[in-house]
């Protein structure tokens, strides 16, 4: 049997193209790597961009994806000024595993899900060989049309096309926490141990500790940032419950987006739609994964789909090329630590 579309990777990306491509009359193959052992490292909040999304759809979280606190402001703390301001933010704070696994649900019955890990992506005749390796065996399976949903480490990215792409190493860290009285979200410059930013987010009796790191040093350098924010906020991070880790992307060019051709697609964090600023991709993979499954719905010839596709994400990149800019104010020390002291959009916390 030879597939139309192979989809690897079932995170919002994956999963929103799944369920839309479904209403075609195309063979569909989707692969689903996520397991309870094995899930995507992730803050986890909701960004009204993905909101708004959601509501685009008419689809209602379920209340078992919520976790607490619902917190309305973000703790703002520069590390080596020691300034510390609160902005208003509307995020929804949910457990991202669950999160994805409500996505995968939407998915009609006529898409074939199987659960397992993509190891090996080949095209020969213009038809692509798949290797998925499962808990018992390794399978083939063929198809006319592959599309990479599997995030920065991309298989379909990396056999295919060139990747030149700044990353950066995602870490993070829960600890036990049964004090909720003091729950917050934070986030955490500190330019002496990382170019991006770190985090801090209460999930029910939980605390996670992360951020994303220059690859050189990742984990000497995520130590070091965790002891200061530890002697500086007075918490102890010392025993963690499990450690996660993953690469992120951070585009910097128009090239840095590559959204395939000739039958190898890209979708998500995988095609480079990701915030260079906050991190944040569900909106983008969101978006991106409707805007390639509509151009599938309505057209067979591959050249046709490469060029509709391209042209439906065309405000995407330039709008993530944006909070480039967005980025300068964000990570420059002198002019954050400006914008921090003259308090400029935050907000006064009465305690």
């Amino acid at each position: 049997m030879i597939y139309d579309i192979i989809v690897i990777g079932l995170g919002p990306a994956g999963s929103t193209f799944s369920r839309i491509v479904s209403t075609s009359n195309k063979k569909i193959l989707a692969i689903d790597n996520q397991n309870k052992n094995n899930k995507k490292p992730c803050g986890g909040l909701l960004a009204p961009d993905a909101q708004k999304l959601l509501a685009h759809y008419d689809l209602v979280i379920p209340k078992d994806v919520l976790v607490g606190p619902q917190i309305f402001s973000v703790k703002t703390m520069d590390l080596e000024s020691r300034i510390i301001k609160y902005y208003q933010r509307y995020y929804i704070n949910m457990d991202r595993y669950l999160f994805d696994k409500y996505l995968v649900s939407l998915i009609p019955k006529n898409v074939n899900i199987i659960n397992g890990r993509c190891i090996d992506v080949v095209k020969k005749d213009n038809i692509f060989t798949v290797t998925i390796k499962t808990n018992n065996s390794i399978k083939k399976y063929k198809t006319k049309s592959v599309v990479g949903a599997d995030g920065c480490s991309s298989i379909v990215r990396r056999k295919f096309y060139k990747d030149n792409t700044m990353k950066y190493m995602a870490i993070q860290e829960w600890y036990k926490c049964n004090d909720k009285s003091n729950s917050f979200y934070s986030c955490i410059f500190d330019r002496k141990t990382s170019s991006s930013c770190s985090w801090i987010i209460h999930k029910d009796e939980y605390l996670i500790y992360g951020g994303a790191f220059d690859l050189k040093k990742c984990k000497n350098n995520f130590e070091r940032q965790k002891n200061k924010v530890s002697k500086l906020l007075d918490i102890d991070l010392s025993k963690s419950v499990k450690k996660e880790a993953c690469l992120v992307y951070r585009p910097k060019h128009y090239c840095d987006f590559v959204t395939g051709k000739n039958g190898a697609y890209l979708i998500g964090e995988a095609a480079g739609f990701i915030s260079p600023s906050s991190f944040e991709g569900i909106s983008s993979a969101i978006r991106s994964g409707e805007s390639l499954a509509k151009t599938f719905n309505k057209y067979d010839n591959l050249n046709k789909i490469t060029n509709i596709y391209k042209r439906k994400v065309f405000k995407l990149k330039i709008k993530l090329l944006l909070k480039t800019i967005k980025r300068i104010f964000m990570y420059n020390f002198i002019l954050r630590n400006i914008i921090m002291k003259l308090g400029i959009n935050s907000i006064k916390i009465n305690k």
